[in-house]
């Protein structure tokens, strides 16, 4: 084979969820290879007849959907059509070989039981790509199979056995001419072992070999190819133009000794209470959490706000809001850019944060990032809604370390030393037993004085959740999604008085949540006009600050409930021992290598698979993913890391399922409303350039209506007048073919009801 030094592979992609994942194992096989992705539909037939003379190969990466629809498989049809003068090898993986049998005749057929993140052993015999491949144990995430009669043009050369179920399914195939070789299963996903590199790199042999005796070139690159296909992955992330930068500003700190104090106290000496102004809190109330930290918010923090749709963003300081326009950037870029002229250094270097963004991003602002096709919902359903972006620039903080027992003071404000003492004063002096904090009855017995009715609680309509769960299962088993993690909004409404000055119903309502629901990533976030308040037990992304940043991601699928007789040994059982349960866990690890690896490159890392967790109500199988950029990467690729990290990794894939983008147009389909605050993430991006993001789960929010204002609220008038104000929280869980529609409901409830508690006795719609 006459080849370039450097081997090119076009990767087509069909917007599937695991593609980086599937670069990243070719990286690993075919030495000092360029990988040019591309998607289906962004080239045309004609265009790829002519651009596969310059590759050395391809592979057809797998995808939603079926072989059968144009659609769905786009140019990938037209690959194995391509002439003599054009012919090339080609590796198909799932759809692939979906795509490379039917169209040499076979028939396309349903499984019986559909196998969605389950691992089976391959059964092959040694020849062509398996040359020298023991044995093999691999993830197959298909509900469709090929039918193989022997007249056709291609053959099988493995095969699964999967008995009762499905009988013996074609799991590898070959052309019996073309150098065309696919396999059914997944060699990229992190639990194959056997049938990913060394098969791999038996395709590499095999067409190499092929191009030899063929005597076949690869044209020289035409770096025009690269405007139309883009460049080589991995794309590493980089500013794109120059920008402004101001000196970076210093972090002053206070270092205070405080036993036994924790954030409820210090927020109460703060003046949360007061309704009538903004407070932020991000806790952690239970373990493993570590670090709380409170935004000491002034009344001229600034206050970023967007919608998504929206030309600009909104930037309030005090009383005066200004719209500055995105141009022909979007909002992603413009916080990256709010942040730069922020940066600041002099913080204590084990405490996460020094100051910077605090607030919550929703579900929708990531559906948009991921150009998902969502039609817009009816005007009066996103009437008075959330904004999609929230954040506040805090300039002083209070960070407390429960391990140590330290507090840190911080100001980034220049020459604050008198607040700096005062507010070290005034923690000394809000020391006090932290089992006296834990009580929630003085709470629960206020709120009753203040509301002569119990709250109402209106739960999704049960027939129609089910019936939805069904329509869900109808997309898996037809190859649209291998997961799909449907959701549905409770409203509570809460008769109550409007609050004097020394009062806050939402502030109440968060002591009571965080007694009885006590979560690792706690947060009582009251950002005008919008209220959420969070027991989530699941970070989303953590990432350090650089050099050398390190970016996390904590996924969680699979709980059990703490009772009496559920120790460890019998979770383990019910999570780790579960085929549904880590069948759930590995599709999202192997989707969040896939966004990670689109962003840093080849070093991402599974430090943990499915090890169940014990938190202070729950047990948890959780997983735990890491990437970072390469030495070489440039300090400029750092400064912004985690957050194009976040940008690219949302929604969070633990509550849309796999393939992200499809899966998201599907839940748009089956869910009725958007879905707002829930299912977002909240967190904070540190000025030193650190961050850390938690999925908006058990969680709940208020949006106050226009009569509910700051001003209203200090109207004597009112003071005295009933009110009611809405709740919503979301909830649901992940629909796999493996699941009973009564029991997801069940669940949902479940997850319901360990936020409901926090609303005392209730009535139920």
């Amino acid at each position: 084979m006459s080849d370039s030094a450097s081997p090119r592979i076009l990767l087509i992609d069909s917007y599937d969820s695991f593609t980086h994942n599937l670069a990243a194992l070719c990286r690993r096989t075919i030495p000092h290879c360029d990988i040019h992705i591309v998607k289906n539909d962004h080239i045309s037939p004609l265009q790829l007849q002519d651009y596969l003379d310059y590759f050395s190969a391809v592979i057809v990466g797998p995808g939603p959907g079926s072989p059968s629809n144009p659609n769905d498989i786009g140019v990938v049809k037209d690959i194995w059509k391509a002439s003599d003068a054009h012919l090339l090898p080609v590796f198909g993986v799932c759809l692939g070989l979906q795509s490379l049998a039917v169209e040499f005749g076979a028939q396309l057929k349903r499984l019986n039981v559909v196998k969605h993140g389950q691992i089976s052993q391959i059964l092959h015999d040694g020849s062509e790509i398996f040359k020298g491949v023991g044995e093999i144990n691999a993830v197959r995430y298909h509900s469709l199979h090929v039918d193989l009669q022997g007249n056709e043009a291609v053959e099988a050369i493995a095969w699964a056995d999967d008995g009762q179920e499905n009988g013996r399914v074609v799991m590898a195939a070959k052309h019996k001419s073309k150098p065309f070789w696919a396999v059914q299963y997944h060699p990229e996903s992190v639990c194959t072992s056997g049938g990913g590199e060394e098969v791999l790199r038996n395709f590499w042999r095999l067409a190499r070999s092929w191009s030899a005796i063929r005597s076949r070139t690869v044209r020289p690159w035409d770096t025009v190819i690269d405007t139309v296909i883009g460049p080589s992955w991995p794309a590493l992330y980089s500013q794109t133009t120059p920008h402004l930068r101001s000196a970076p500003h210093a972090v002053a700190t206070r270092v205070v000794k405080v036993p036994g104090l924790v954030p409820i106290d210090i927020c109460e000496s703060l003046g949360v209470a007061n309704d009538s102004s903004d407070f932020v809190l991000l806790e952690s109330a239970a373990q493993p959490g570590r670090f709380s930290i409170i935004g000491c918010l002034t009344p001229e923090s600034p206050r970023v706000t967007y919608t998504v749709g929206d030309h600009d963003v909104h930037l309030a300081t005090g009383a005066a809001t200004r719209r500055e326009s995105l141009g022909p950037s979007d909002i992603w870029a413009w916080l990256a850019d709010f942040m730069r002229s922020r940066k600041a250094h002099g913080g204590v270097s084990d405490i996460p944060f020094w100051g910077g963004l605090v607030g919550f991003l929703t579900y929708e602002l990531g559906v948009d990032s991921l150009s998902a096709s969502c039609p817009p919902r009816d005007a009066t359903e996103t009437k008075g809604r959330h904004s999609d972006v929230n954040l506040v620039f805090v300039e002083r903080s209070i960070v407390l370390d429960c391990t140590t027992g330290f507090a840190y003071i911080q100001s980034l404000l220049p020459d604050d030393h008198t607040w700096l003492e005062e507010i070290a004063s005034m923690v000394k002096s809000s020391i006090r037993g932290s089992a006296e904090d834990l009580r929630p009855s003085p709470t629960k017995r206020r709120r009753k004085s203040r509301a002569t009715e119990a709250p109402v609680v209106t739960l999704p309509d049960r027939d129609r959740y089910i019936s939805r769960i069904v329509e869900a299962k109808e997309h898996l088993f037809a190859g649209e999604s291998y997961e799909l993690c449907l959701t549905a909004p409770t409203r509570i409404t809460v008769p109550k008085l409007v609050p004097k000055s020394n009062s806050s119903s939402s502030w109440d309502l968060y002591k009571i949540l965080r007694t009885r629901n006590a979560a690792p990533h706690s947060a009582y976030l009251r950002l005008h006009p919008s209220t959420l308040l969070s027991s989530s037990p699941e970070r989303f992304l953590s990432y350090s600050r650089p050099p050398h940043t390190t970016c996390q991601l904590r996924p969680i699928k699979g709980t059990v409930r703490k009772a009496p007789g559920i120790t460890r040994a019998v979770a383990e059982q019910a999570l780790a021992g579960s085929t549904k349960e880590v069948a759930e866990n590995l599709m999202i690890v192997d989707l969040i290598r896939h966004d990670l690896h689109g962003v840093v490159g080849e070093d991402v890392t599974v430090k943990q698979f499915c090890k169940v967790e014990e938190y202070k109500t729950v047990w948890q199988l959780v997983s735990v993913i890491e990437g970072k950029l390469p030495e070489h990467a440039e300090r400029c690729q750092e400064e912004d890391l985690g957050w194009e990290v976040l940008r690219r990794s949302l929604p969070p894939g633990s509550m849309t399922g796999a393939p992200k983008k499809r899966s998201v147009e599907i839940l748009h389909t089956l869910e009725d409303s958007d879905r707002s605050i829930y299912s977002g993430v909240f967190g904070y991006w540190c000025v030193g350039g650190g961050g850390d993001w938690s999925v908006t789960i058990r969680s709940c929010f208020k949006l106050d209506s226009e009569d509910q204002s700051r001003e209203d609220i200090d109207d004597h008038s009112t003071r005295d007048k009933a009110r009611t104000e809405e709740w919503t929280l979301g909830a649901g869980g992940a629909i796999t073919a493996l699941s009973d529609p009564e029991a997801e409901w069940d669940e949902m409830v479940v997850k319901v009801e360990s936020v409901i508690r926090a609303f005392g006795e209730v009535e139920f719609l």
